[in-house]
């Protein structure tokens, strides 16, 4: 009995208690309005042109062709008086030779000799002999008599020592010096023929 009434209780103080929060929420009117009107924006889009504007070109009329092309410009070139020419002077060395010597320019010294004598002994090439360096510090002076042949060709072959003064200083360095020179070769009829010659090689201080 006590459980149904305290039920009962209950559910009456649950409605009580529910009717007056309702009453404090609605405050005995209407709803609340707000002191603020709202405002209302409207956007509104502008469409663009759809039509795009196309503008006219025209293609420039080419310049006409001139009728004439101008003429060139006109050079001056200057007169220049070119000196009169004048003769070479050149001088001529005489290599006029006796009929025995061949006909032939030489090198050295040129003793003609007998001019009825065809192959007398001449030099052609001759070449000035190293003074010994022993003769030169010494300041001593000579000569040396060379024997040799003389082949067709105008070379030397086989020197001997004839006779030096002073002996055996300068004898090495005239047989060097002999077989470097060249001669007139002998001519017999017309034919050139090998001949045994002699030659003395001097040593001067003067010509080291």
């Amino acid at each position: 009995m006590r459980y149904a009434v305290s039920i009962v209780v209950g559910v009456v103080m649950a409605l009580a208690l529910f009717l007056l929060m309702h009453g404090l929420i609605s405050g005995g009117g209407g709803p609340p309005q707000s002191d603020v009107d709202g405002q209302l924006v409207d956007f509104i889009r502008v469409a663009p042109d759809e039509i795009a504007r196309q503008k006219e070109r025209q293609k420039p009329k080419k310049p006409p062709p001139p009728k004439k092309p101008p003429p060139p410009p006109k050079m001056t070139v200057s007169k220049q008086n070119k000196p009169p020419p004048q003769p070479l002077q050149i001088q001529t060395p005489d290599i006029s030779v006796s009929p025995s010597t061949g006909g032939g320019p030489y090198l050295g010294a040129y003793n003609p000799g007998d001019p009825a004598a065809e192959g007398d002994v001449i030099p052609i090439v001759r070449i000035q002999p190293q003074y010994p360096r022993e003769a030169l510090i010494e300041g001593i002076e000579g000569w040396v008599e060379v024997e040799f042949t003389i082949n067709e060709d105008g070379t030397v072959a086989d020197p001997t020592v004839l006779s030096a003064q002073p002996k055996r200083i300068f004898n090495r360095a005239a047989l060097r010096a002999i077989m470097r020179w060249k001669f007139k070769p002998r001519v017999v009829e017309g034919v050139a023929v090998k001949r045994r010659a002699s030659q003395v090689i001097e040593f001067k201080l003067d010509q080291a």
